[in-house]
């Protein structure tokens, strides 16, 4: 009896064996899906990131290209800004007067009718009242340009405005250090000295 059983425990363990053999590779089917998910996982997020860099990328480089364009145009703009001021400039400078000049010529204009006038008349008063106009009128155009006449008759001497010529005895004590006498009238334009007024001192 006792080797019966015996027979019959090793026939139950021969046949639970390949059972468990057979068994194993069923277990491990399922460890090899869950692995098999976290990878394709990561490959689907890695894909998502480079398609997002790259269109990251793809806009820099939009961005990149207009503002090498703005730079470029904003350049040449630039350019032609300081070629245009330049040439301004220069006609500026080489035509400044041209306003003077032509304010001018109207007075020109009066001193030939009245030399003519002179050749043909025989008054002198007529031509001296003439004369008077014509230097009236292109002393108030000076005006009106802003240059005025230095004073200097009577004035105290002042080296800011007056040139001294020589000096002379004053005739009354009042006028020591005083212009006594205007050997070439001075003028300022817009109360810049542009000559000096040349003049005799008393002392």
């Amino acid at each position: 009896m006792a080797e019966e059983k015996e027979r019959e425990k090793s026939q139950v363990i021969e046949e639970e064996a390949p059972e468990k053999d057979k068994e194993e590779p069923c277990e491990q089917q399922p460890q090899e899906t869950e692995a098999g998910e976290p990878d394709a996982a990561a490959e689907g997020g890695e894909a998502d990131e480079a398609a997002k860099l790259s269109a990251e990328l793809d806009t820099l480089k939009a961005t990149i290209e207009k503002m090498q364009k703005d730079y470029l145009l904003l350049m040449a703009e630039f350019d032609n800004f300081r070629k245009r001021t330049l040439r301004e400039k220069a006609d500026l400078i080489k035509n400044g007067g041209e306003s003077c000049m032509k304010a001018i010529l109207p007075v020109v204009d009066d001193f030939e009718r009245g030399l003519a006038a002179v050749e043909k008349s025989n008054d002198l008063e007529a031509v001296k009242e003439g004369m008077n106009l014509i230097y009236n009128k292109f002393k108030a155009y000076l005006e009106q340009n802003g240059v005025k006449e230095i004073p200097t008759q009577g004035a105290d001497f002042d080296t800011e405005y007056h040139e001294a010529v020589t000096t002379f005895p004053a005739p009354d004590p009042a006028q020591k250090g005083k212009v006594i006498d205007t050997v070439q009238k001075g003028y300022t334009l817009n109360d810049k000295v542009i000559r000096f007024a040349k003049v005799v001192v008393g002392e």
